[in-house]
């Protein structure tokens, strides 16, 4: 489902940025950080259209989520089109819910799009393909006080989907990544996406 029809069913956004989700987070005790279209363009300094803000968490980590913003944000799964509110201590959490989407009460617009990731406290794991893992501390870094995802663990994410803005994505970054960065992605696409065309660019 792309993003218009998710409005036309659910009801609209709206526009948030990092800044907004730390403000929101502040004082929260567990980790989290920027994914999406935010922790591109925080790398490459190419700016475009938004639809959401991307905060991320570990899946371990809903219930501390939960206790943060009572009071402040209600707290819905969003699983294959599937919504619900969640309350903290709720062990009917989908395990193939990927995301968790915030508004302040049913009359208001949705306002953060929380990514769940499968971690533990040292290591994250792809959650398309359990082959492909790598430290947590490797997979952040910082601008601001703010933590965002690397771009070539996003470009990861982005690779299966392929939409015209994943292409801008890729190549608004591909100057700037390190050779590092760019064999991490070489090898993490030729387990998870063997065939990818970004393979024949890196």
């Amino acid at each position: 489902m792309n993003h218009d029809e998710a409005v036309r069913l659910y009801g609209p956004w709206r526009a948030r940025t990092p800044s907004d989700v730390a403000e929101l987070l502040r004082g929260y005790p567990g980790r989290w950080w920027i994914a999406g279209g935010w922790a591109i363009e925080e790398f490459t300094g190419v700016g475009r259209r938004h639809d959401d803000v991307d905060p991320s968490i570990p899946r371990s980590d809903v219930d501390l989520l939960c206790d943060h913003l009572k009071g402040t944000m209600d707290v819905w799964s969003a699983d294959s089109g599937t919504f619900r509110p969640l309350q903290r201590g709720d062990d009917e959490l989908s395990t193939t819910c990927e995301n968790l989407w915030l508004r302040p009460g049913g009359a208001a617009p949705w306002e953060y799009d929380v990514i769940l990731m499968d971690t533990t406290p040292s290591t994250r794991t792809f959650k398309r393909d359990a082959r492909i893992s790598r430290p947590l501390d490797e997979i952040l870094w910082t601008r601001d006080g703010i933590d965002y995802l690397r771009p070539e663990v996003q470009l990861l994410h982005k690779a299966r989907g392929l939409r015209p803005k994943d292409q801008a994505d890729f190549e608004a970054c591909l100057p700037k990544l390190s050779d590092p960065a760019r064999s991490w992605l070489a090898d993490a696409l030729a387990v998870a996406h063997p065939s990818h065309p970004w393979l024949g660019w890196l």
